[in-house]
């Protein structure tokens, strides 16, 4: 499967796009945090930190590491979906989520990146791996 020159690059920018977003935001609360975090911010952090890297790969693998912008996807749409969805449509939307929201709209850049012919031939229509 022959994918443009163009998509290479657009997937390399969104990978950088998303590294230098969470390097910006997540890495100075993991290193300067001052005080423990709750379970599940502490949790929410680290994944973020984790992703952070990740997309660094991605920069250099741009096709090896498509499942993480699936799992950025993913996870995106399950929040808007499940969390900002019923808070706005019940007129509570915080600062907080409100906030979490907006970051979390990117993910519409995200299936417009993706080539997704190449996602078809390699993910899905291409033999799995063998058991033994």
């Amino acid at each position: 499967m022959n994918v443009s020159i163009i998509r290479l690059y657009l997937l390399r920018a969104l990978y950088l796009l998303i590294s230098a977003g969470l390097v910006f935001t997540i890495w100075p609360q993991i290193i300067y945090h001052q005080t423990p975090w709750p379970l599940w911010h502490g949790v929410g952090c680290s994944l973020l930190g984790a992703i952070s890297v990740l997309a660094l790969f991605g920069i250099r693998y741009p096709w090896k590491m498509l499942p993480l912008l699936f799992f950025e996807m993913i996870w995106k749409l399950i929040w808007l979906i499940a969390v900002a969805l019923p808070l706005w449509a019940s007129d509570q939307m915080d600062a907080a989520n409100l906030e979490t929201a907006q970051n979390c709209l990117m993910v519409v850049i995200i299936p417009l990146v993706i080539p997704w012919p190449y996602v078809w031939a390699n993910y899905v229509t291409m033999p799995g791996d063998k058991w033994k």
